[in-house]
């Protein structure tokens, strides 16, 4: 009994501190060959993901095929407002080695190859 208690607090405390999250909420993304996106960014086990919620291009907003898919792939925590897990990138089809870096209302976010040596980044800027 006590090991079952202990077991329902940890998992408690776990999800207490993925929904305290400040990552959390929605972001919108600098351009990427024409087009931006609202992210959102909400709690997938003990990792944040962030989905594509909606898409847009010079003409205003428009039904990307894309929405509903996950942007931001199982991001943790390493302290001090940095994540790393990984990212896709939409218009080549490629996931990518990802970190992140939030500051306020701007989140740096890079993805790498070559272990990191070689990153492209983008700045996003939070909608809510």
């Amino acid at each position: 009994m006590k090991m079952l208690l202990a077991t329902t607090l940890a998992a408690l405390t776990l999800a207490g501190a993925a929904v305290a999250d400040p990552i959390l909420g929605t972001w919108k993304t600098q351009p990427d060959d024409g087009s931006f996106a609202h992210i959102e960014m909400a709690p997938c086990g003990a990792a944040i993901c962030g989905k594509i919620a909606r898409t847009f291009n010079g003409e205003g907003e428009y039904s990307s095929p894309n929405i509903g898919k996950t942007l931001v792939i199982d991001m943790v925590a390493q302290g001090d407002g940095y994540y790393t897990g990984e990212v896709w990138r939409p218009s080549n089809d490629k996931i990518y080695t990802g970190k992140m870096d939030l500051n306020g209302n701007s989140l740096a976010l890079r993805g790498c190859v070559a272990g990191g040596l070689i990153c492209s980044k983008q700045t996003w800027t939070r909608v809510n």
